[in-house]
């Protein structure tokens, strides 16, 4: 399918953002000033709000993007939407509360943090759900968005640590190092696995005529490129596609890994972890879409593929 940049912006971004977001819930950013949590909840909520403000960029008409709240009862899409206002309300109220001293109950906290990754949930599952897609629709696409939530958002908490200049220790440098590690893990294996998948369904099928041979189109069904074969069929070489992953997981992965390990006390050291997973994480959710394949393109003879 053809990559959005709205769309890869916004489940990077907000994804680290969330990420973060669910750290600082659980107290990983004590002691902070009063600037500091300004500063800090600012930034937290600019991180979910622009992401979710870009998704719409790919809209016809963005400004009737909040009609798709009303349908959260069926839709993954407004599930997410409706999660993710309701979490940018709370943290603000957490942020609040926090400034003026207000001590946060632990339910809250607990409540607040099962909605940041029950919205995070949401987005992967725009994706996993569409059975069209076999490439996606399968059980660790939402591992794969959780986990790199988790793991972004704990490097950026570390390298928020170090900038405010609070105190860091070396059990939370493994932590994160462990977290990265599992979260490419993860999509390593997820890589291998949906990469395998195959769209159910055939050429035969999408035409009608199962049972009567092997079907071979004598035309193509429109004179030009439509709508439909522009997003839907777009295709990277799986030469480029190698490439690309290895670029992906050197940036997003092994990179903030060797810099957590070489320098993990080092404020510069970890801000370039941080950017340096966000370029990867945009590459792989390049690759994410890039590389899908719907159901509808069988209808235009394409061989059955992810």
């Amino acid at each position: 399918m053809r990559p959005a940049w709205s769309i890869i912006f916004f489940t990077t971004i907000s994804g680290l953002g969330l990420g973060l977001a669910g750290w600082i819930v659980l107290g990983l950013l004590p002691l902070m000033t009063a600037q500091s949590l300004l500063v800090v909840g600012a930034g937290t909520l600019a991180l979910i709000g622009v992401g979710l403000i870009s998704s719409t960029f790919h809209l016809g008409h963005p400004e009737r993007a909040w009609r798709a709240l009303s349908q959260w009862r069926s839709s993954w899409l407004s599930r997410e939407g409706v999660l993710a206002v309701v979490v940018m309300a709370g943290l603000a109220g957490w942020f609040a509360a926090a400034f003026y001293g207000v001590a946060v109950p632990v339910w809250a906290n607990v409540a607040l943090l099962v909605l940041i990754y029950a919205t995070v949930y949401a987005t992967s599952m725009i994706y996993a759900s569409l059975k069209t897609v076999a490439r996606w629709n399968h059980p660790l696409t939402p591992i794969c968005y959780l986990m790199f939530a988790a793991a972004g958002g704990l490097l950026a908490a570390v390298a928020l640590l170090l900038l405010l200049g609070l105190p860091v220790t070396s059990a939370l440098v493994q932590a994160a190092i462990v977290l990265m590690l599992s979260a490419w893990g993860v999509k390593v294996a997820w890589w291998r696995v949906a990469g395998m998948a195959r769209t159910v369904g055939t050429i035969e099928s999408a035409t009608g005529l199962t049972g009567m041979g092997a079907v071979r189109p004598l035309m193509p069904p429109h004179t030009s490129e439509n709508y439909l074969q522009h997003e839907m069929g777009f295709v990277v070489a799986r030469k480029h596609a190698a490439k690309l992953k290895m670029i992906s997981l050197a940036l997003g992965g092994v990179l903030p890994v060797v810099l957590l390990v070489m320098a993990p006390f080092s404020t510069a050291a970890l801000l370039a972890a941080v950017m340096a997973h966000v370029a990867g994480m945009f590459v792989e959710r390049w690759l994410f879409f890039a590389e899908a394949k719907h159901a509808v393109m069988l209808y235009y003879g394409e061989a059955q593929q992810a």
